[in-house]
């Protein structure tokens, strides 16, 4: 019965936009999200939807701060940077879903300046420009894939499109460098993390990026080499002590990062 009432809930949430203010610990901006996207965002206080993503930007973001954020998804994340960064910072929001672009570039257009700009980008990022097949997952947008990747059951997506790939490196040759970078690409960070050789020894910008299971080695020793200290960031500033491995919601700061001061 559980699962017959879900499904019912998903199937009438297929295009239903709705308008949401985020909190001002976030920023307040303005964005359209949907519950196509999961069905928490059928409440009336975004801030409950994900917590702990609106938590980090609030702890990682600064005023003037270039925010990169791939797998945007909806936004979460790109607009609260945005508000905390304000007018003088600026904000990438990374996104393959034609849908989602649509509800990005209408949340940008939407709020005023005293955000930073908001640049829609609308393409998938992995070790290679290259054009690749992009899954809709049937469930929720949330949980959209690249081929080959994904971290839903087989046979759970609902619509393919073919869209075109770049690099970290490759965006990093035409946009100013990020203080910050959100990683949430459904079992693909380790691609994305190959296409940014000069964005993590060079750049060094502090990362919020979840980890699928098949992913954890590459990226615990990656993000080492690079000199990157890992930390689980599901736990409280508090009680935060670096990690032997990458977690499922990985905090990594480069040494000398003004976070480190806090936690020692």
């Amino acid at each position: 019965m559980h699962r017959l009432i879900r499904e019912y809930a998903e199937s009438v949430s297929r295009g239903v936009v709705l308008r949401r203010r985020l909190p001002a610990f976030a920023g307040g901006a303005s964005v359209f999200v949907s519950p196509e996207a999961g069905l928490k965002f059928w409440r009336l206080r975004i801030e409950k939807c994900d917590p702990q993503l609106l938590a980090s930007a609030a702890e990682l973001v600064a005023s003037g701060d270039v925010v990169w954020d791939v797998g945007a998804n909806l936004g979460l994340f790109s607009f609260a940077a945005a508000g905390l960064a304000g007018p003088a910072g600026r904000v990438l929001a990374i996104e393959p879903d034609s849908w989602l672009v649509s509800l990005l570039r209408r949340s940008a257009a939407a709020n005023s300046n005293r955000i930073a700009p908001v640049d829609v980008i609308p393409t998938a990022v992995s070790d290679s420009v290259d054009f690749k097949r992009f899954h809709i997952a049937r469930r929720t947008r949330a949980m959209n894939y690249l081929d080959g990747f994904g971290l839903t059951e087989p046979g759970e997506s609902r619509e393919e499109q073919l869209v075109p790939t770049v690099t970290l490196d490759w965006i990093l040759e035409r946009f100013p460098a990020p203080k910050v970078l959100k990683i949430d690409v459904e079992g693909a960070e380790a691609q994305v993390v190959r296409g940014g050789k000069r964005m993590f020894s060079e750049i060094q910008p502090a990362v919020i990026c979840e980890v699928a299971r098949e992913s954890q080695s590459f990226i615990t020793e990656c993000l080492r080499d690079y000199g990157y200290i890992l930390f689980d960031a599901q736990c409280l500033k508090g009680e935060r002590k670096p990690v032997a491995a990458a977690a499922w919601n990985t905090l990594a700061l480069p040494k000398g990062h003004r976070l480190l001061g806090a936690i020692a």
